[in-house]
């Protein structure tokens, strides 16, 4: 059984700082410069956990199989945007995990939780190379909204 718990408050700190450097390695190698990608990082993350802690509608869930943690869940409002649109900011499955319907499973329950706070639509951003996630994501529904695209030139 699966099931979402908020995180633990005094896990906050540890677990905002591993989405900052996680974030900051995804833009990297996306083609961003580092700089540049702990700035981005920065400013979002500063702007949806004010002083530590997370803004009103974002929510941080454990993921709990049978009584043990087994990943982390991010989902809430969409930065700027309208209202009823939220963001899986992000998730994470312990790769020990992997492989087990654990993930659709934790999306379907961030999606229920979206749905009792009033979202009405909920959208997520995959890089390109995770191609695990995205065949995951399509299965679940969600639907390419955007494409952005980069040539290295030589």
């Amino acid at each position: 059984m699966i099931s979402l718990i908020p995180l633990d408050p005094d896990a906050m700190a540890s677990w905002l700082a591993g989405e900052a450097a996680g974030y900051v390695d995804e833009l990297v190698a996306s083609g961003e410069d580092r700089r540049a990608a702990e700035r981005q990082a920065d400013g979002q993350l500063s702007r949806l956990f004010p002083g530590g802690r997370p803004a009103p509608d974002q929510y941080v869930f454990t993921v709990v199989e049978d009584g043990s943690a087994v990943g982390t869940l991010w989902i809430g409002t969409a930065l700027d945007g309208p209202p009823g649109h939220w963001w899986v900011w992000s998730i994470a499955i312990d790769a020990a995990s992997r492989g087990r319907g654990i993930g659709g499973a934790a999306m379907q329950l961030g999606e229920d939780e979206a749905r009792r706070h009033g979202a009405t639509q909920i959208g997520l951003n995959v890089f390109g190379a995770n191609t695990v996630a995205r065949r995951l994501y399509q299965r679940l529904g969600y639907e390419e909204a955007a494409v952005t695209m980069r040539k290295v030139l030589e």
